[in-house]
């Protein structure tokens, strides 16, 4: 290599002092790759060239005489032919590796001149997606399709390759990973068949898809008027306790409504009671005095006047005092005129008794 290069040495000083006819027709063009792949490079020149040099991101990595390529990496490799009278040389990157991306130059010996373009480098990750899924009828699901370590992050489309009512999807990227993105797909199927996930690289005609097979389950009978998403563990707990909660409250409400309209139904009764009772007393007492008033007849009372009448119509009987009265015998004296005096007679007291009347009262309670 050393006698190669002193011979490249030589023949720039002859040039130099020979000067230079040659030059760059045309330069290379900028190419953007897939890691992994091959790029390549062209570089037209004139005739009369007498060494070309390839160099990457500043570092000459090939070089080619008019007699044979200067190969100093395997990964670095040349072709050449000849256009319009114009040679053309060609530099093909294998294995293009992302460190590989930056710009290319294409330079002539003893020339001002030269081209340059630019290597893009662009990295084709993964879709991430279930193989299978097993959804209910006209209930809306989710798809997740996730693409890692692209670079740069793909446009993510989906095909949809079952009967629908309704779909929709959208991408973001995630915030952890610069190289991932995610996209969630949303449909309301109707029967079984597949969903694409399709990832397309910018700036070039290459994607990646993944498939997922959908089986489409009938609704539970008891369910069928009710389509929607299982909820989560933690939303069915929180729906348990406050149901819990609400029926603990309407029970208490229950009692306490209970005790108001018992009390209420007590305060009701004692009062219409009270009512009752005073009205029952003015009625006895109005009837009291009404029968005060009118008099009732009384059946209890046996009428004696007959036997009154019968009494009073007998003679009237003479008594006499119980009172002792002393008496004694005396004769006739005959007064001094000769005339006998007259009898004396003794004090008669007699009683009218009229028998009394007798007066029954019967009292009804």
């Amino acid at each position: 290599i050393d006698g190669f290069w002193q011979s490249i040495l030589g023949t720039q000083v002859k040039s130099s002092s020979s000067g230079s006819s040659y030059q760059i027709v045309e330069g290379p063009k900028n190419a953007t790759v897939l890691k992994g792949s091959e790029a390549r490079f062209n570089c037209t020149v004139s005739q009369g060239w007498m060494l070309i040099m390839w160099a990457l991101n500043g570092t000459v990595v090939l070089s080619l005489t008019p007699k044979e390529p200067i190969i100093t990496n395997n990964r670095f490799t040349s072709a050449s032919y000849e256009v319009d009278g114009n040679f053309v040389s060609e530099m093909i990157i294998h294995d293009v590796q992302l460190s590989d991306a930056g710009h290319i130059k294409c330079s002539l010996q003893n020339s001002d001149r030269d081209g340059s373009a630019y290597l893009s480098v662009q990295v084709m990750g993964t879709l991430l997606i279930p193989s299978s899924l097993v959804v209910t009828e006209d209930e809306p699901c989710n798809v997740t399709c996730r693409a890692v370590g692209w670079l740069p992050l793909p446009d993510i489309v989906w095909e949809i390759g079952v009967p629908v009512s309704h779909s929709s999807y959208y991408s973001f990227p995630e915030p952890d990973d610069l190289q991932s993105a995610v996209s969630i797909l949303t449909l309301t199927p109707q029967g079984d068949g597949t969903l694409t996930c399709v990832a397309n690289l910018k700036g070039l005609d290459v994607h990646k898809s993944a498939a997922v097979n959908l089986t489409v389950i009938e609704p539970p009978s008891g369910n069928a008027d009710k389509p929607g998403t299982s909820l989560p563990t933690w939303a069915i707990i929180l729906l348990a306790v406050l149901f819990s909660l609400l029926l603990i409250l309407i029970i208490v409400l229950i009692i306490i409504f209970c005790c108001c309209v018992s009390r209420r139904e007590k305060k009701e009764s004692s009062y219409q009671s009270e009512i009752r009772k005073s009205a029952n007393v003015k009625t006895n007492k109005e009837m009291m005095e009404t029968k005060i008033k009118s008099g009732n007849e009384n059946y209890g009372y046996r009428a004696d006047e007959s036997r009154t009448t019968k009494i009073s119509s007998l003679p009237p009987k003479s008594y006499e005092p119980s009172v002792p009265v002393q008496c004694s015998t005396t004769y006739p004296q005959q007064g001094p005129d000769g005339h006998q005096p007259a009898p004396v007679t003794r004090p008669h007291v007699s009683f009218i008794m009229a028998s009394p009347r007798k007066v029954r009262n019967v009292t009804l309670v």
